[in-house]
């Protein structure tokens, strides 16, 4: 169930913490994630576990409908509409590249993430990446951070913002025209 269920960085948090003890100052370096986001990796990781959490959505036409919805109303600055889009609960993550670029490393729930996104996704475009709907900052055609969303019930849950180069070189990224 683990392996069928939780993303690697989730079950490598999940296992090491709840399994082995291992602490979370430990664990983050492994995962390339800050303390807190190994931390919040292990609690979503048993969440999923025991059952609380919904299976993302997979269709690819609903993805692509939210996540367009998403970049219109963040480039209007339209924080209703943001808030509309974002679940409650709603969890964005920035790997240390983009921390170092000035975003937070974690921001939690609808209202403080719509304020990290409203009135500036100006130059992010959609963007299929591994076989999701993403949405990509390409200056140059060239990919420099990838938003990658996680869609329950047509509605945003997570959203992991990814700009260290060479997890982008590992990505399959194709840039959608609208």
């Amino acid at each position: 169930m683990v392996l069928d269920t939780l993303a690697p960085a989730e079950r490598v948090a999940f296992v090491l913490h709840d399994m082995f003890a291992v602490p979370f100052d430990e664990i983050a370096p492994i995962v390339g994630r800050s303390r807190a986001a190994a931390k919040m990796l292990a609690s979503r990781a048993r969440r999923r576990v025991q059952g609380a959490a919904t299976v993302p959505d997979a269709d690819l036409v609903r993805q692509r409908a939210v996540v367009d919805a998403f970049l219109a109303a963040s480039r209007g600055g339209d924080f209703a509409a943001l808030l509309a889009l974002l679940d409650p609960e709603v969890v964005l993550r920035a790997d240390p590249t983009a921390v170092r670029a000035g975003a937070s490393a974690a921001v939690r729930g609808a209202a403080a993430v719509a304020e990290q996104f409203s009135g500036r996704a100006g130059f992010a475009r959609l963007a299929l990446v591994n076989g999701g709907v993403r949405a990509v900052w390409a200056p140059g055609g060239r990919p420099r951070m990838v938003f990658g969303f996680t869609i329950t019930r047509g509605r945003i849950v997570e959203i992991d913002m990814v700009a260290d180069p060479e997890r982008l070189r590992q990505l399959d990224v194709t840039i959608l025209d609208h």
